[in-house]
This record gives C-alpha cells, structure tokens and sequence, in this order.
C-alpha cells in the first residue's frame, strides 16, 4: 500500500507542481508586464516579437495552439490586433479567452487613449475608433495597466493572489522611482520637433513633452509614397525638425530617404522590449529609448 501511494505521488507530483498561470501576451511589453508581476508564479507566451508590426500578423497554427492552453490573454486592445487576434480566439476554441471573459485583457480599457477620431472615415487611413493604441510608451499607463493587470490575474489565480499584488507594488516601486530618473534625463527633449513614420510615438512625444510636425505616411497605415515624401521634404524649410522617428519594426528606406535629403538623424527607436539589442525588458526599453533620442539632439 506505501508503495502505491509512493508511487501516485510521483506521478501527481508534476501536477502538484505546475501552479502556473498561462498568459498568452500578443506584444512584448505586455508579455514583459506579466513577468514583473507574476513571476515564478505565471508561464507566457508572447504572440509577436519586436520586428513585427502588430497590426499585421498571420493567425499562424502556433498561435492557436499556445491560445488554445491559456488562461489568460492580454491584448492592448483598440483594435491593435484586430487583424488576427479575432481569428486565434475564434479557432482556439478555448472559451475562457474570448471577449467579455475574464480570461481576456485589454490594456486599451484601463487607460485614457488619445486621438479618439470626431469621424470614422477609412478614407483617412487605418484609424482606430478607439484611439491611438500604442499606449505602453507613456510609462503612466504602464503603471494603471499593471494595477489592473494584477486584480485581473489574482482573480484568475487567487492561491497567489496575494503574490501578484506584492510583484506589482515592488513593480510599481521601481517603475515610479525610474520615472523620475528618466523625466529629469529627457528634459532636454521638450518642445524639439520631430517627423515619424507612423503614429506610434503619439504617447512617447507626448510624455516627453515633444512635438511631432509631420508623419512620413501619406495616412496612418499607408505606406510613404514618393510624392508625399517629397512634399513633406518642402514643408521642412517653413517648419523644421530635429529628427526622424521609426519604430524598429517600420521599413526603414522611407526615413533614410528623408534623412539623406534634410540632414536630419534618423533615430530608430526600439518601441517595445526586443527592438534594440539593449532593450531588453520594460526599463531597458525606455533607458535606451531616451538615450537614442538625446544622442539624435546633440
């Protein structure tokens, strides 16, 4: 009898063992935010690495099959992945990840998105209803979207309840002392005019206090045309920047083209965890975000 139950322990001992909440992420940051919060305590899979743009991802197979066994997925929601992500619920078959369940997350609901459209005319490019969705780059909404993020997670979990609250508040801790840090080092950036090939830095600019005097696509969402570039290279002599902006996952020939022409650096920034070799997690990606940025200015 020992032995048997010797042996039925072994077998349940994996079992016993394997307390992991199991996050689907669809973008690095928030796959990064899970790990801070979480961590022995929760396994993730992330969707999409940095050098893919995430408007535009096939429901790959893979997908599916990682949603499939998740307990949670977290989205950033205003129709960020609204090209994919549908379909990897829908075929995942999993019931507990679709919208409206609490095994689904969007970092979009918790936050104050900006550029909200007055009109929803597809005429003007791959606008989102809800807003602007590249929200991880204002570091107070990393904040509001952990706080949730972890309720969220320990009602999913609750024996770690408690541990994800204690990761966010240590999170929280340090995210709160790096924002400071890092608004006393971009003080230098404010009121510095910059191009950007897509509106992915709305958020980023914003918080730091600069301004964006023109977008290298024609539309957001269309690709940069000769003639537009052209005439935004015209406009620069009335209305000057500093820099062009690009996101680690945009083309790049577009901002080269206009740096070439204008004189201007072309700063490529990481824009989430993965886009630069030194980007590494959550703070890197705004440590090295900030000093790409101050090496453009001087």
């Amino acid at each position: 009898m020992k032995r048997i139950l010797l042996l039925c322990l072994l077998v349940a001992a994996p079992l016993l063992a394997r307390a992991d909440l199991r996050v689907f992420a669809t973008v690095p940051e928030w796959g990064a935010l899970v790990k801070e919060i979480g961590g022995p305590h929760v396994s993730v899979y992330t969707a999409t690495h940095a050098l893919q743009d995430p408007h535009r991802i096939e429901a790959r197979p893979s997908l599916l099959a990682q949603a499939r066994r998740a307990d949670l997925l977290v989205a950033t929601g205003a129709d960020l992945e609204a090209g994919w992500l549908p379909l990897v619920q829908r075929d995942s078959g999993n019931a507990a990840i679709q919208s409206g369940r609490p095994g689904y997350f969007e970092a979009a609901a918790v936050v104050r998105l900006r550029d909200v459209p007055a009109v929803l005319d597809r005429a003007q490019g791959d606008i989102h209803a809800a807003g602007n969705p590249h929200l991880h780059l204002d570091p107070y909404n990393v904040l509001k979207v952990g706080e949730a993020l972890a309720a969220r997670m320990g009602e999913l979990d609750p024996a770690q309840a408690a541990d994800y609250q204690a990761g966010f508040r240590a999170f929280a801790e340090r995210w709160q002392a790096a924002i400071g840090r890092w608004e006393k080092l971009a003080a230098p950036l404010r009121g510095v005019p910059v191009l950007v090939h897509h509106q992915s830095f709305v958020y980023l600019t914003h918080w730091l206090g600069m301004r964006e005097v023109g977008m290298l696509e024609p539309k957001p969402g269309i690709e940069p045309t000769s003639g537009h570039l052209t005439a935004l290279l015209a406009r620069l002599q009335a209305q000057p920047a500093k820099m062009v902006l690009v996101a680690a996952y945009n083309r790049d020939g577009p901002s080269q083209w206009i740096a070439s022409r204008s004189g201007l650096p072309m700063v490529l920034l990481p824009y989430t965890v993965g886009g630069t070799p030194a980007a590494g997690d959550l703070f890197a990606l705004y440590d090295d975000t900030l000093q790409r940025l101050l090496q453009a200015l001087q």
